[in-house]
């Protein structure tokens, strides 16, 4: 398999950074996808819960591709926004780049995902997500002043 030409970062700061371990890996020194999904799903929750001003609990992974491996010691970030907000949910679109090689600063996209969240209340039951220009201190383009 050809090593994948380098890819350019979106813009923006990414939701989340980390460096998977060995403990995050099988023998051979490949990532779980299992733990890349939980991570996913931390960086999705982020964008969220800004946008909900509160609780969320994920609700449905709408879609999830794993486009190349992850190996120990890629550097991963974790870019997500938010696609579309209901009454009471929120779908966010996440993409992660692993930046390996570091000597040749070679960057892949690795995985892709779209997942809904449902903002709850102190209850954990579904509540209704205010409306954009009524949440306090929050920029639409950088998030929480």
């Amino acid at each position: 398999m050809s090593e994948p030409a380098k890819t350019s970062l979106p813009s923006g700061m990414p939701q989340l950074r980390v460096m998977p371990m060995p403990a995050d890996a099988n023998v051979h020194g490949d990532v779980f996808g299992g733990w890349i999904m939980s991570q996913v799903d931390i960086a999705g929750a982020i964008p969220a819960a800004r946008r909900a001003n509160g609780r969320v609990a994920t609700i449905a992974v709408n879609s999830f591709l794993f486009k190349q491996p992850v190996f120990v010691g890629d550097l991963l970030s974790f870019y997500a926004e938010v696609v579309k907000v209901g009454n009471t949910s929120v779908t966010v679109s996440v993409e992660v780049y692993a930046e390996r090689n570091r000597l040749q600063a070679s960057t892949v996209k690795v995985t892709e995902a779209i997942l809904t969240y449902v903002a709850t209340g102190e209850d954990r039951k579904p509540r209704q997500i205010p409306p954009l220009e009524s949440i306090t201190n929050y920029n639409v383009e950088s998030g929480p002043c």
